[in-house]
């Protein structure tokens, strides 16, 4: 059954995740409020949303190894998994912003990440001020999108898909948004409750879980989304938004999290995972750096660090 219970939180997830988007979409789109706005917030929220609420159930459920390991094995799977693979069915073009703006500020979550967790314990207050260093930086990239042109917001609508292919039906979307919510929920309490009780029957730490299945499960979403858009052909999704992701899974899934309860942090996790996260965050700049595009070599080079650090972790088990 625990098995049934893993795969059940994760397909129900899955769909939530869509149906969140969607749902959350159309009521914006009905408030007419603009695509930038919808893009930073409510998608993001949408893709990130079963991170936050398997990281909030893990850590109120007196499993904080869980917590802190979908978080680090999360960002550590948009970067070397998703992105990888992405590049490898279709090359990116990286966006100034991307070397300029979003790969910084990820850096900067990361290691200021991992300068509260050194205590062994995030407490409130570094939730707080978390969280809001993002509601700072959304503002200010808000603040500066809008003297862009308006020929340029035209040309992002037509681009962004997944904003445009969502309908104008009120309460379709509203319909959606409560399925999406409440699949988040039962999918985040499914998910911890069959991989907690994985790792109680074979004997593996909750922070391998974490790190592995839990990650790769609420990381699926933005795989299918990545892979399929580049299987298409299509160029909106972006590097800049597979960091953005790694920014929201620190600032808010943590910050969040960790106001609500505060989060315990293994000293094995600061020692080995943390470290492969701030590696391959590392690695990412001289790829975005040298070349306009991130091609297949350098999609290889990180999907084999991941499959790297998976090893690592199922050897270290045996």
């Amino acid at each position: 059954m625990m098995y049934f219970w893993l795969i059940l939180g994760l397909v129900t997830l899955v769909f939530a995740g869509d149906f969140l988007v969607r749902g959350a979409v159309g009521i914006a789109k009905k408030f007419q409020i603009s695509t930038l706005v919808i893009g930073m917030t409510v998608i993001s929220f949408g893709t990130s949303a079963p991170e936050l609420l398997v990281c909030i159930d893990a850590a109120m459920g007196g499993h904080p190894e869980i917590a802190i390991g979908n978080v680090v094995g999360s960002n550590i799977a948009n970067i070397a998994l998703v992105l990888g693979i992405s590049v490898l069915i279709l090359p990116i073009v990286v966006d100034r912003n991307s070397k300029r703006i979003d790969w910084p500020m990820m850096m900067f979550a990361t290691l200021l990440f991992l300068l509260f967790s050194l205590d062994g314990e995030i407490q409130r207050y570094e939730g707080i001020i978390l969280f809001t260093i993002l509601a700072i930086f959304t503002y200010l990239l808000i603040r500066n999108s809008r003297k862009a042109t308006k020929k340029s917001n035209e040309e992002n609508v037509a681009e962004n898909a997944e904003i445009s292919q969502v309908k104008d039906k009120p309460l379709l979307s509203i319909f959606f948004l409560a399925i999406g919510l409440v699949g988040l929920y039962f999918g985040a309490e499914w998910l911890v409750y069959g991989a907690t009780e994985i790792a109680m029957s074979f004997g593996m730490e909750e922070r391998v879980i974490g790190v592995t299945v839990v990650a790769f499960g609420t990381s699926v979403p933005e795989l299918i989304t990545s892979a399929v858009a580049a299987y298409k052909g299509e160029t909106d999704i972006s590097i800049g938004n597979l960091i953005g992701s790694n920014i929201f899974n620190i600032m808010a899934v943590v910050g969040l999290t960790s106001i609500v309860t505060p989060i315990a942090v293994s000293e094995k996790s600061i020692q080995v995972d943390y470290w492969w996260m701030i590696g391959i965050a590392l690695a990412l700049f001289p790829m975005l750096i040298f070349g306009k595009k991130v091609g297949r070599f350098k999609g290889l080079l990180l999907l084999s660090s991941y499959v790297t650090y998976i090893s690592i972790l199922v050897m270290s088990i045996q």
